[in-house]
């Protein structure tokens, strides 16, 4: 009995020392002290050697297990370091280094046989004549080799010893006056500007830049630090270089549409829309400006931008499943308009008490999904949902390509493993017959209905596939029939080049669901696991919005954004027309411009003739301290019938600077957003303004994504 105890201790330790010992993706993000992402900190796992390096937005991944330790260092800053634990995510802020480094020198890194041995190029020689810089650094530097082609190569190709060939590929990374910088850029500094040039190589340079560091490094500082602190496209202002923007992707496929008018309310005197949760128009213009790319005017969805962020509004205090918010303030962008914002709060159901979850994982395996940023990335990213998953809740996945098929049967959430081996077997190969994939996820789920629990299809796919017809109405009556089974549907999208919105966008409107764009695993972190209740469990169903202004003090109005979720005043009582999900804890945020009563504006046409048949008097009763009344009607996520709320809103505003914290950012994102779209209903562009309102704004931001956004606005000067 003794040595069966002992042998049942040793298979739990061995059992233990397993599953200690398996490999996994860490993943985080690097920042300061002020929470602002640091770019090129190298990581190193000391264990298996291996390291790599952030990216713009202090990102990293890297493979490790479980007591692993991860070394993080920055120039300037202290090292640290890290132990691996159970999470796979950790998030590292670096402390700056009190000792300053004021100039950065090579010393000699070598071999036995000195066959290595770099030399430092200490001075820039201080000659009257004109050099090129590039050639100055051949003959100076060991191991340096230039070539230079004044006919074919605008820019000199420098490449440092010890690299595979002289290529503009194997080029060293340049950095000026601690600034990034391409090789045209440094062809055009002044010879006489230059203070000192050093080179790095081997580990002298990874160990400080990363990986891109690999081919060395080339340090130049000039005499004033005249590039100090400059973004990539401040530096090409700066030494004149004209550099095009990146055309936006031909094989990418967005719905064109009108941005909303100003609309009188003696001849519009109801405006109706669906509410929408969806927010992934905002990652795919992140991930548009992060690449460098001018961001497509039809990419951009300003309801959605505005919705990625969460707001501040209350919890319902009755019997509805949400609250209503309403506040008023001035325009930021046109003087003596006024700007209403609508916040709906969802209930926050605590995790235990939600229904449990019929799940079919719909994946697109085709072969355009195997980029690194498509499959992959969706793996990984539907393995944090699946740790999401309770014992009641149940999982089946469904794959397609040439062809459709289940390759897990529905399996309980506590069987994590084998949930998650079955994601990792996953190959992308073949064409997209999307359609049989739809009829099988849904007929799965269908077939394994929970009533009265949360019956869902996770669609996740790079949106390029076939529905019969290749057409989107094809595509958009398949899924308004599956609607009918009670079957919400959430859509995943993925990777860049031929990305197709467009039928994304028409699966979660037309489908009970809701949209979201994953460009990084943070980003699958965010939605798949911190705000996987919101996201993945209704609490009301076909929202809608009905507004009548009071026009004794409102002249005109328009809705900002929402032009696709518009619905007719008719529609607003009709229970058969589709509208938008709120989920477990969600905010939505819609936004007004209004002209008031009796201000002139360049945006107004005229009054229309007096009408034969029809008069549009208004009231003669005085509701000179109400500015609007505003209807909404909602049905229970197993409900047919919809149920009413109605709310009066008053008559007052106050000045931008006297908003709420909530309305100053919702404003300083439409005001991005209309400006990406080239808006000709706002007066003022100005970056610079739209960085300081939200800036003013900006508060409960512990996941830093409104100062990520600040910091997009900045970087984006394209578009001044």
């Amino acid at each position: 009995m003794k040595s069966l105890k002992l042998i049942s201790s040793a298979i739990a330790m061995l059992i233990c020392f397993v599953s200690a010992a398996q490999e996994r993706i860490i993943t985080g993000i690097v920042s300061d002290e002020n929470k602002q992402p640091l770019p090129g900190v190298t990581v190193i796992n000391q264990t298996s050697k291996i390291n790599t390096a952030t990216n713009f937005d202090g990102q990293y991944s890297i493979k490790a297990k479980t007591g692993d330790m991860l070394v993080f260092t920055y120039l300037g800053y202290k090292n640290q370091s890290q132990k691996v634990q159970n999470s796979s995510i950790m998030n590292i802020k670096l402390l700056l280094d009190n000792q300053t480094l004021n100039e950065v020198v090579v010393v000699g890194y070598g071999t036995s046989n000195s066959e290595y041995e770099d030399r430092s190029y200490a001075r820039a020689e201080r000659k009257k004549e004109k050099r090129d810089k590039s050639q100055a650094l051949q003959g100076k530097v060991a191991g340096v080799q230039v070539q230079s082609n004044a006919l074919y190569m605008p820019s000199p190709s420098v490449v440092i010893r010890g690299t595979a060939s002289v290529s503009p590929k194997n080029e060293p990374l340049y950095i000026v006056d601690g600034v990034p910088a391409k090789s045209n850029q440094i062809a055009k500094i002044n010879p006489n500007d230059i203070d000192n040039v050093s080179v790095l190589k081997d580990i002298a340079a990874t160990s400080v830049y990363g990986s891109k560091a690999s081919n060395g490094v080339v340090v130049i500082s000039t005499k004033n630090e005249l590039y100090k602190n400059l973004s990539e496209k401040e530096l090409d202002k700066k030494l004149n270089i004209i550099t095009p923007i990146p055309a936006e992707p031909t094989q990418e496929d967005y719905d064109t549409f009108v941005e909303n008018a100003f609309e009188s309310p003696k001849t519009a005197p109801l405006s109706t829309f669906s509410i929408d949760v969806d927010n992934a128009s905002y990652t795919n213009i992140r991930r548009f400006l992060n690449n460098g790319q001018q961001v497509p005017k039809d990419a951009v969805r300003v309801e959605e931008m505005v919705n990625f962020f969460k707001y501040t509004y209350p919890q319902p205090k009755d019997q509805n499943p949400f609250s209503i918010n309403t506040e008023v303030s001035d325009s930021p962008w046109n003087a003596n308009n006024k700007i209403l914002k609508i916040g709906l709060q969802g209930k926050n159901i605590p995790t235990n008490d939600l229904p449990a979850s019929n799940l079919v994982f719909l994946i697109d395996v085709s072969g355009s999904m195997s980029d690194i940023n498509k499959l992959p990335l969706l793996k990984q990213s539907l393995k944090i949902l699946v740790n999401e998953l309770r014992s009641k809740d149940k999982v089946a996945i469904v794959v397609y390509a040439g062809a459709a098929g289940m390759v897990l049967p529905p399996t309980s959430g506590d069987e994590k493993k084998t949930i998650i081996d079955a994601l990792d077997k996953l190959q992308s190969g073949g064409s997209t017959a999307g359609g049989a994939g739809i009829e099988l996820a849904y007929k799965t789920a269908a077939e394994n209905f929970i009533k009265g629990g949360n019956n869902r299809v996770i669609l996740a796919t790079d949106g390029d596939f076939n529905v019969g017809s290749t057409s989107n109405s094809d595509m958009e009556k398949l899924i308004e029939e599956k609607r009918k089974t009670g079957v919400f549907l959430t859509c995943l999208g993925y990777g860049m080049g031929n990305y197709k919105d467009s039928k994304m966008e028409i699966l979660a409107d037309k489908g009970n669901g809701n949209y979201a764009y994953i460009d990084n695993i943070q980003e699958a972190n965010r939605f798949l696991g911190k705000e996987f209740k919101g996201s993945m469990f209704a609490i009301a169903k076909d929202v809608k919005i009905q507004i009548e202004f009071n026009p004794k003090q409102v002249q005109s109005y328009r809705l900002i954004g929402y032009e696709n979720r518009k619905l007719r005043p008719e529609d607003f009582k009709n229970d058969a027309i589709d509208a938008g999900e709120l989920g477990s804890n969600h905010t939505v945020t819609a936004l007004y411009e209004i002209i008031p009563a009796g201000v002139k504006s360049n945006y107004l046409d005229g009054q229309p003739d007096d009408l034969k048949y029809t008069k549009t008097e208004t009231s003669s009763t005085n509701y000179s301290n109400e500015l609007a009344t505003i209807k909404f009607r909602y049905k229970k996520p197993d409900g047919e019938k919809s149920i009413e709320m109605v709310q009066v809103i008053e008559n007052k505003s106050a000045a931008m600077e006297k908003a709420s914290d909530d309305m100053k950012f919702s404003a300083a994102v439409a005001w991005f957003g209309l400006k990406l779209r080239d808006s000709k209903l706002i007066a003022d562009k100005s970056s610079e303004e739209i960085v300081k309102l939200a800036k003013q704004g900006n508060s409960n931001d512990s996941e830093g994504y409104k100062a990520e956004f600040i910091r997009l606005v900045e970087g984006a000067k394209q578009y001044n």
